[in-house]
């Protein structure tokens, strides 16, 4: 589903709005399934643990239902995004899912020296030497921040048992 002209194509409102609206069903039906297997009946002790998640799974499949119909009775076919536009966004998305999946593997510090640098280069353009000055120094001063003054451990993967911390 796509609108208009070659140079304005992109999804339509109505297809994000199903799409994300199946997505949070999609959810709502994870949350079910889950409850049933811990146990949705009364215990002796009272509720077991997928009592109260759920009816919250069946409350977000019906609220999602609804907003499904709703959007779709819509007459909003307008372009929600241009495909150049949404290339833009998922420049940035994908990337930041990557860091984020990669922490518990190379931990929060690596993670971020690697991101801070990608960025910095890829999208701002700057020369190296801000690059590396920027990537390395704030890593180092959340370290110090959290892990020395506020003692607040953050995770940091193989590198902890690496350099002996």
């Amino acid at each position: 589903m796509t609108t208009g002209s070659s140079s304005n194509t992109g999804p339509t409102h109505k297809l994000v709005e199903a799409g994300v609206t199946l997505a949070i069903a999609l959810f709502g039906v994870i949350v079910i399934f889950g409850s049933v297997k811990a146990g949705i009946n009364w215990g002796p002790e009272g509720p077991r643990a997928g009592f109260f998640p759920f009816y919250i799974g069946l409350f977000i499949l019906a609220s999602s239902a609804i907003n499904l119909w709703h959007g779709l009775r819509e007459d909003n076919d307008g372009l929600f995004a241009e495909w150049g536009q949404l290339r833009q966004v998922l420049s940035v998305v994908i990337p930041t899912a990557i860091y984020v999946g990669s922490m518990p593997f190379i931990g929060l510090y690596v993670a971020s020296i690697i991101f801070i640098a990608w960025f910095m280069r890829w999208l701002g353009k700057y020369n190296w030497i801000i690059v590396l000055a920027v990537a390395f120094g704030m890593p180092i001063v959340t370290y110090f921040i959290f892990e020395r003054w506020f003692m607040v451990p953050l995770p940091k993967g193989p590198i902890e048992e690496w350099l002996g911390l």
